[in-house]
């Protein structure tokens, strides 16, 4: 795979104001644009959207206060002590991406507040309000306002600085794709982000956009189209800075019993399925499994 970063690739921006505000005529252009950003390059931002940026802002204020907390509090909420194994804190080092990378950075994972039950149900992991005051709240009001936007698992990551020399021998995130049907990420302007263009075989940077979510699309949504919609190899270089970067990412992965099959309408005649149909439960344990490399068995039980 290249490693090579070259502009050989153009990361649309679309207002989806129209949209928010009911307006038909432009509703109609903008699934244009979001279609042909489907079909290639899976990456796009959107602007236009209506989650406050006083609430944005203080959701990045209160993350970077929950990663300044001494190492022992935040691993008394690690996620290895929720019910499900899925959600709680990560410590740099525990999800593994790309081979021979560890990821360089932390993660919180939180989703809607569910008894325990199958796979990526269950309670939250929250620290106490004396240690990080405003933290849950700010999260529980983000999350709520996001899921106008999609729905499921939300994780906050910190990415530690990096020299020049350490970013090149390390991986923010290690290349990958995403695991459900669509992501929306709020990222910081430290920058990072990059995508992988197959044509080229070189990997591109996602500029920061003001008051902008970046949108890709993920491997359910192109089993789903057969293709037609791409899931993109992604990754984060670990941020050569005066300054940690920040992200917080909200994962659409879909109900658990959804048959994950070639929808009619993406098949044309003549052709076959390119994935065999999978529950969205099997596929999410075995990408989960993978990235952290655990049991497939035993994974989020």
């Amino acid at each position: 795979m290249a490693i090579d970063q070259v502009s050989n690739l153009t990361i649309p921006v679309i207002d989806i104001s129209g949209y928010i505000s009911g307006d038909s005529s432009r509703t109609t252009r903008i699934v244009e644009e979001l279609r042909g950003a489907c079909r290639a390059p899976g990456f796009f931002q959107i602007i236009g959207h209506d989650v406050p940026v006083e609430l944005r802002t203080r959701l990045f204020d209160k993350v970077a206060q929950f990663y300044a907390l001494p190492s022992a509090t935040k691993l008394a909420l690690q996620r290895g002590l929720s019910v499900n194994g899925a959600r709680g804190y990560e410590a740099i080092g525990t999800e593994i991406m790309e081979g021979g990378f560890q990821d360089q950075k932390e993660g919180f994972m939180i989703g809607p507040e569910l008894p325990p039950g199958r796979v990526l149900q269950g309670p939250n992991l929250w620290p106490e309000e004396r240690h990080c005051a405003g933290f849950r709240s700010t999260m529980e009001e983000y999350f709520d306002a996001m899921r106008g936007l999609t729905i499921s698992m939300c994780r906050a990551h910190r990415y530690p600085r990096a020299s020049v020399e350490m970013a090149k021998k390390s991986r923010g995130t290690g290349a990958h794709t995403d695991y459900g049907a669509m992501t929306l990420l709020l990222q910081d302007d430290i920058g990072g982000l990059e995508v992988f263009h197959r044509p080229s075989a070189t990997w591109n940077p996602v500029p920061y956009v003001e008051d902008a979510f970046i949108v890709n699309i993920a491997d359910m949504m192109e089993r789903w189209t057969n293709g037609r919609y791409m899931s993109t190899l992604h990754r984060v270089i670990s941020p050569v800075s005066n300054k940690d970067r920040y992200s917080v990412a909200f994962f659409n992965e879909g109900l658990l019993d959804q048959v994950i099959e070639c929808i009619p309408t993406c098949i044309e005649a003549g052709e076959t399925p390119l994935y065999p149909p999978v529950t969205v439960e099997a596929h999410l344990r075995k990408r989960y499994a993978d990235s952290y490399g655990e049991n497939k068995e035993d994974v989020m039980v």
